[in-house]
């Protein structure tokens, strides 16, 4: 039986919650400050936390930063009313698992909840793509070469994951169409060959090799 950590200030919806995942079967303990929540993350008797990010004393991105450095690896599905993109991405790259908005629907909360708990047992999650001697974040979403740290755009990143994910693989035009723009494009536009030169720039001209008629390949 798993065993949830609910911090949450709102009485009303962590008792919402509460209830939720008891009737679901799971082991649930609420608290609803900073300080109380990291003094139970750091004694590790929680699967999976659900973190709140307005929480008082201590808020959701100081609880995460210092269970993280702690080492302290349970899952955590943010739960916060903060909607931005920036709050968004902080909450990822901070090392959260999955980031949901209120207002929330319950079902959907116990289905990531779910999801997590089963990829916590199969194993610590990839957040680092490497091949030879070139690697990427896949939380700060930058690249290494041993030349140093390399900044991407998002449609570099996007670019360049899938590369990774597929190493000495020919990946064609419409592939990558596909994974990086997320619809068809213009068969005739030259987006993908322009992206390609722009991340040869800054990993290596030699890493990417055309494959006349068929596409390119990350050697």
């Amino acid at each position: 039986m798993s065993r949830i950590l609910i911090a949450e200030d709102e009485a009303r919806i962590a008792s919402f919650i509460d209830k939720g995942l008891r009737a679901n079967g799971f082991t649930t303990t609420v608290v609803d400050d900073g300080d109380a929540a990291l003094a139970q993350i750091v004694a590790g008797e929680f699967d999976l936390v659900v973190l709140d990010l307005g929480l008082p004393k201590r808020d959701g991105f100081a609880v995460l930063q210092a269970m993280r450095r702690a080492h302290v690896q349970v899952p955590v599905v943010i739960l916060t009313a903060r909607d931005t993109v920036h709050d968004t991405v902080a909450g990822l790259e901070g090392g959260a698992d999955d980031y949901m908005t209120k207002p929330f629907r319950f079902e959907e909360l116990l289905a990531r909840v779910r999801l997590r708990l089963r990829s916590s047992e199969r194993g610590p999650e990839v957040t680092v793509l490497r091949h030879e001697d070139l690697s990427l974040d896949l939380r700060t979403r930058r690249a290494e070469t041993p030349e140093g740290m390399v900044d991407l755009t998002a449609r570099e990143f996007s670019l360049l994951e899938l590369f990774l994910r597929h190493p000495r693989q020919v990946l064609s035009r419409e592939q990558m169409l596909s994974h990086v723009w997320g619809y068809d494009f213009d068969p005739g536009s030259n987006v993908v060959d322009v992206y390609v030169r722009t991340l040869r720039r800054k990993i290596g001209q030699d890493r990417i090799v055309t494959v006349r008629g068929m596409g390119y390949r990350l050697e």
